[in-house]
């Protein structure tokens, strides 16, 4: 090179993930190709309250007059952003470090959740459609278990692959050698990254829609929803055809067919398709002891482990109340002891705690056992109540369809509030059906009164983010839709949009 360039690297990573010794495979590299290369870190909280920032500089000229490296990287200034973990992406875009001319960003696009995320009652997930579209990512964590190598090595090879620093893959090779760190995964990993790269950015990129795959036996079945919504419905399908059968599955399309077709809203049909399909294949227990004794979940475990001829011990911490264990029994069967159990114990049913060790013969063949109970799950107690909720929440949202498209969707939206387990759910389900009551009650009211459903369409909305936002807030929400009813009662719809408003929770 004749003009020297100075090249500015930043790599946000969650602790543990190898940023670290991602930071000196660069410097090392980059001397090796003989570059002055200098490296430092800001540490941070780890696994996802905060990121531990490791800053890379690489002086491509006269290495007898390297320039004075700076401890910080310059936002708008810099060349490489090389995240393990998606959502650092996202917080290094936010503080404005990259810039869309200069910087290139290689990235894995698995996540670990930050605690703001899995706090939250709602989903709080940040969506990656625009990160995915930032940056040249893949899912480097998946790539690295299949080879039995690390996050880090798969990335240094996307970047080697990316040729946005002057350093041969040769060169990364070689510091990965001097690290001394499981030089051999670290070298396939490094070897499966570059590969993946250099494909990447020959081939076009993919669409970020999702693939559609539609069960056969009900691919028919589909010609009635608009192209759009397929996709989702197909998702939906086989979900609950893993989950039941088929004919559950034909269920829910017989559920969702009053929305679909003719001059109906389709953003009204697609929160109803999404949240119905999780819905019915909530979580009960015979669901989870289905899913903890897949043999892909002790295949995933013992490749996790990267342990070949150890003996791998895995224990399941179970609680379940009450009513999760009558819960899988028939209806007709528990139902009076259940009445009795909802009256003795209000708040709160008795839980019984089990350690399971599912990787021996007895405690496999327990919940292996309970799994091939859902034949009887069509039939059992849980089913019925939490079928009966949801036809009525169904009869709801066409109720005011009739009304308003909004308020249907808002009320369709509040099928949201329905999650958790034991004493969770029970509250949340309470909160939910109270909603439902709230919204009627107010779309009726407006009706009568004339108006166009407006104060019901504003309280339903913030009934649920104001539920969303945590138990803190439950209370604020059940006073509000009171306060509101009141003041529709009265004829007063200015005061009771108001008070939504005053509330923090409006629209």
């Amino acid at each position: 090179m004749t003009e020297g360039r100075l090249l500015s690297i930043l790599i946000p990573a969650v602790g543990g993930q190898g940023g670290g010794v991602l930071a000196e495979w660069l410097v090392d590299a980059g001397l090796i190709a003989g570059h002055a290369a200098h490296g430092t870190s800001i540490p941070g909280v780890a696994q996802r309250t905060g990121s531990t920032t490791y800053y890379v500089e690489i002086y491509a000229g006269d290495t007898q007059e390297p320039p004075i490296f700076s401890l910080y990287p310059v936002p708008g200034a810099l060349d490489v952003l090389l995240a393990p973990e998606f959502l650092e992406v996202g917080r290094a875009i936010e503080l404005g470090f990259p810039s869309p001319e200069r910087t290139t960003i290689v990235a894995s696009t698995h996540r670990l959740f930050s605690i703001h995320e899995k706090m939250a009652t709602g989903r709080a997930i940040h969506p990656p459609g625009e990160l995915e579209a930032a940056a040249r990512a893949f899912d480097a964590l998946a790539v690295a278990r299949e080879h039995g190598s690390e996050v880090n090595a798969v990335l240094l090879g996307a970047l080697a692959a990316s040729d946005a620093l002057p350093v041969r893959p040769d060169a990364f090779r070689e510091a990965i050698e001097r690290k001394a760190i499981q030089v051999e995964a670290n070298l396939r990993g490094f070897d499966v990254g570059l590969t993946l790269g250099r494909q990447r950015a020959e081939a076009p990129r993919p669409s970020a829609k999702r693939p559609f795959r539609a069960p056969p036996a009900l691919a028919e079945s589909l010609a009635v929803f608009p192209d759009a919504l397929r996709p989702l419905v197909g998702e939906a399908l086989s979900r609950l055809i893993d989950y039941q059968d088929e004919k559950y599955a034909v269920l829910y399309l017989e559920r969702l067919a009053p929305f679909v077709g003719g001059d109906r809203d389709s953003t009204l049909a697609e929160i109803v398709a999404r949240h119905l399909a999780v819905w019915m294949t909530y979580e009960d227990a015979i669901r989870v002891a289905d899913l903890k004794t897949r043999a892909g979940r002790f295949e995933r475990i013992r490749r996790e482990a990267r342990v070949k001829d150890a003996e791998i011990v895995v224990t399941d911490f179970l609680r379940p109340d009450l009513d999760e264990l009558y819960g899988v029994l028939p209806y007709r069967l528990v139902a009076p002891f259940a009445r009795w159990a909802e009256r003795r114990w209000p708040r709160g049913r008795p839980t019984v705690g089990q350690h399971v060790k599912t990787t021996t013969i007895l405690g496999f063949l327990r919940l292996w056992l309970l799994a091939r109970l859902r034949p009887l799950r069509p039939i059992s107690y849980r089913a019925q109540r939490e079928h009966e909720r949801m036809e009525r929440w169904l009869t709801a949202v066409r109720r005011c369809a009739e009304w308003n498209t909004a308020l249907a969707c808002e009320v369709a939206r509040a099928a949201q509030l329905v999650k958790g387990y034991g004493e969770v759910r029970r509250r949340m389900t309470g909160l939910f059906d109270d909603l439902i009551q709230r919204a009627l009650q107010a779309g009726s009211l407006e009706t009568l009164q004339g108006g166009r459903v407006t104060v019901a369409t504003e309280l339903t909305a913030a009934y649920r983010r104001l539920v969303l936002q945590g138990p803190e807030q439950e209370a604020k929400a059940t006073a509000l839709a009171a306060d509101v009813i009141t003041r529709l009662e009265k004829n007063e719809p200015d005061a009771a949009l108001a008070a939504i408003t005053g509330s923090g929770a409006g629209g």
